[in-house]
């Protein structure tokens, strides 16, 4: 059978997006042959993409341990026999081949050329393309630039091979950006790692791409300034850590186990749950409200799920997993797997309900009184520096919550909130899993109704 002329004599660049993770994956065919960089958990798309394009999948490229996603170098390299290529700074413990300033891939007739650009993290590269002319065409930038930010450098100071502290990485990452990413020709395609909503960065575009003319024009972090004023300016105000990030680091540094093989390891059957387990019930909250475990953590299945499991739930925790229906059931087993926690899971469970009923705010007495309340504010340390909405509020963001239950008292009724209410339904199931000698109430979008005070 003919090879799709179209993979013959072209090149291909496409981008994979998961919203979820806010995380972009890339593939480059050239005379159907395929390179993937910094690819997702689940490699599937990547063999699809392949046969689509009648190409041949013969390496793949990590920019870097990736803290935020657990990525399927390893399963790929050993389905297709593709190389995998690195930094030899990541101390990869997988077969690979080092990737660094001046080595070149070539695909066909075109070039991936490395760049080591530490900052993001001491091992960070950007791959540079060059066409068929040799004309510089892109550059997948990892997480070292991203359109309208940069990669933040406080994720290294406790994990992977190289640890480094922010402030040192902040200074690498000022020095890659202005001698190895801004002075390369303005009109260069600018991929990066991540879109808006990572937590690998602070300010993200919702674009996807840029180019490194308008990145050096409008990004912030890009903009004329000292060492000393980028430091300063990068170190600050960074988004919170989830639990998992250190765990990712380490887990892509030796490779994950195979994607499938893993989730369908996760045992589903009906069983008695064992105490001390945590359970995470992936309902709605209006259905978690009317009947749940007791102690049950309302997580429910959404975007971000993902993140906010990795940032409840420590990388040595075991759980159990709740959903209301099978095809859930799966889903949400295979969003834990994006973050390497599927091997976590004690057993996922398809709901029964419970004994347990949450409690239903009067939010008309709350309106009139508030101060007959402990109310506890659990949006994260950016939300709340910007202004507090009740000014008698503790302040506990919800990745801290379950080590700082002791300090909310328990002589008043509780009512958690947080911005929108996704959050707050899973903080409410918390402390109300912890303290049952007081009604724990859940804002939820009434926040809505209230404004910043302070």
């Amino acid at each position: 059978m003919p090879r799709n002329t179209l993979s013959l004599y072209t090149m291909i660049i496409h981008q994979f997006y998961d919203k979820g993770l806010a995380h972009a994956s890339y593939a480059v065919i050239r005379n159907a042959k395929m390179i993937v960089i910094d690819p997702s958990r689940d490699p599937q798309p990547y063999y699809d993409f392949a046969r689509l394009h009648e190409a041949d999948i013969t390496g793949v490229i990590e920019t870097h341990p990736h803290a935020d996603f657990v990525s399927s170098h390893l399963e790929i390299h050993q389905t297709t026999g593709a190389v995998i290529y690195t930094s030899k700074l990541a101390g990869a413990n997988y077969p690979h081949e080092c990737f660094d300033d001046g080595d070149i891939i070539h695909l066909a007739d075109i070039k991936l050329r490395a760049i080591n650009t530490p900052g993001h993290s001491p091992d960070s590269i950007c791959i540079l393309l060059q066409d068929e002319n040799g004309y510089d065409k892109a550059l997948f930038t990892g997480d070292t630039l991203f359109v309208g930010d940069v990669g933040r450098p406080d994720l290294r100071e406790n994990a992977g091979n190289i640890t480094a502290k922010k402030e040192e990485l902040a200074k690498q990452l000022y020095h890659s950006l202005h001698e190895k990413v801004m002075v390369l020709p303005h009109h260069i395609i600018a991929y990066p790692a991540h879109g808006p909503g990572s937590l690998c960065g602070k300010t993200t575009s919702a674009d996807l791409q840029s180019t490194i003319g308008r990145e050096v024009k409008e990004n912030y972090a890009l903009q004329e300034m000292s060492e000393q004023a980028f430091i300063k300016m990068i170190v600050a105000d960074q988004p919170f850590v989830p639990h998992y990030f250190g765990f990712d680091v380490d887990l892509n540094k030796k490779g994950a186990p195979a994607f499938q093989q893993s989730i369908n390891a996760v045992l589903k059957a009906g069983t008695a749950l064992e105490k001390n387990i945590q359970v995470i019930d992936t309902r709605p909250k209006e259905e978690f409200r009317q009947g749940h475990v007791k102690g049950a953590i309302n997580l429910q299945d959404g975007e971000k799920f993902e993140t906010w499991l990795g940032s409840i739930i420590q990388p040595n925790e075991r759980f159990y997993l709740i959903a209301a229906t099978n095809e859930i059931l799966d889903t949400v087993i295979k969003k834990a797997a994006k973050i390497g926690y599927e091997q976590n899971i004690k057993a996922a469970l398809i709901s029964t309900g419970g004994n347990e009923q949450s409690a239903i705010i009067d939010i008309d007495d709350f309106k009139t009184s508030p101060e007959r309340y402990t109310v506890v504010d659990v949006r994260n340390w950016n939300e709340i520096n910007d202004g507090k909405i009740f000014s008698h509020a503790l302040t506990i963001p919800l990745p801290e919550l379950r080590g700082r239950l002791d300090e909310i008292p328990a002589d008043k009724p509780i009512v958690v909130h947080c911005a929108a209410g996704y959050r707050s339904a899973a903080a409410a199931s918390i402390v109300a899993g912890k303290i049952n000698s007081v009604p724990v109430y859940d804002l939820n979008e009434a926040i809505v109704e209230f404004e910043v005070t302070s």
